[in-house]
């Protein structure tokens, strides 16, 4: 696959071309409320980005943490093994997600061994079974967080979490709040960013894919966007919440006004 900063993103609203942008960076986000990683590339499946928001820490009732509740997950970084994100990389018995956060040791959580499945896992509007990490994970997010937790991982097997069907019908997603892509631009982020005193870098958004080279706002009119041979359909603007504001600047008493676009890759296009 190409590298993200080559790929170009021919973007169309209608019958005629409208906007064209390059996508400049891709982020994957393994664990929903850590820390994204900056890939140079990253493989499609049915439910997103290969690899994001894949994992999901829960308390002792099955309930998922967010960075809402739990703001030191913020600073919990994930690594990967850069192969990883290689369109025909599997993982083997010596190939293990790194999770590491301060003034705690390392944390290895093997990508390729059996696991348990566990019950009565919540995100949002969703239950239904995960498969748990281990007690070494359990064990680690406890000490971290200083209350039972546990580190659940999507049980593809077994499992399906449609998207809202008020907004499209047949397309499922894992641990994300909603859909399976989350699309940005740098020119809206820089607008934004002329406003406030202290500048909020891109990640803070949580976006998938941010593109460069349109104009401000011009992705909130985007309904049909094509990266090389994809093709993904905006279907839902996205009001993001106060995770902008956490952890690392003060607090404010407002909610981010900036949206982007929930997206689905249309399967009309591919099967």
């Amino acid at each position: 696959m190409e590298k993200a900063s080559s790929i170009l993103a021919s973007v169309y609203g209608s019958r005629e071309p409208v906007a064209s942008a390059t996508v400049a960076t891709v982020f994957v986000y393994p664990i929903k409320s850590c820390r994204g990683i900056s890939v140079p590339r990253a493989c499609i499946t049915p439910t997103g980005l290969r690899w994001d928001r894949q994992w999901l820490v829960v308390n002792s009732k099955g309930r998922a943490y967010t960075q809402r509740v739990e703001r030191t997950l913020a600073l919990v970084e994930i690594e990967l093994p850069m192969d990883a994100f290689r369109e025909d990389w599997e993982p083997n018995d010596i190939s293990y997600m790194v999770i590491k956060a301060p003034q705690m040791e390392p944390l290895k959580i093997p990508l390729n061994r059996e696991r348990a499945v566990i019950d009565d896992i919540s995100v949002w509007e969703w239950s239904g079974s995960a498969l748990d990490e281990g007690n070494e994970a359990f064990e680690w997010f406890t000490k971290y967080l200083g209350k039972p937790s546990h580190l659940v991982r999507f049980n593809t097997v077994s499992e399906i979490r449609a998207v809202d069907p008020d907004y499209a019908q047949g397309y499922k997603t894992a641990f994300s709040d909603g859909f399976p892509f989350l699309l940005a631009s740098q020119g809206s982020f820089n607008s934004v960013n002329e406003l406030l005193e202290e500048p909020l870098s891109v990640n803070r958004f949580r976006a998938n894919i941010i593109v460069d080279g349109c104009d401000p706002f011009s992705e909130d009119l985007w309904k049909e966007i094509k990266i090389n041979k994809l093709t993904f359909c905006g279907v839902k603007l996205c009001a993001r919440c106060k995770v902008t504001c956490l952890l690392f600047l003060p607090l404010f008493d407002i909610i981010t006004v900036r949206y982007y676009w929930c997206l689905l890759l249309d399967l009309n296009y591919h099967n």
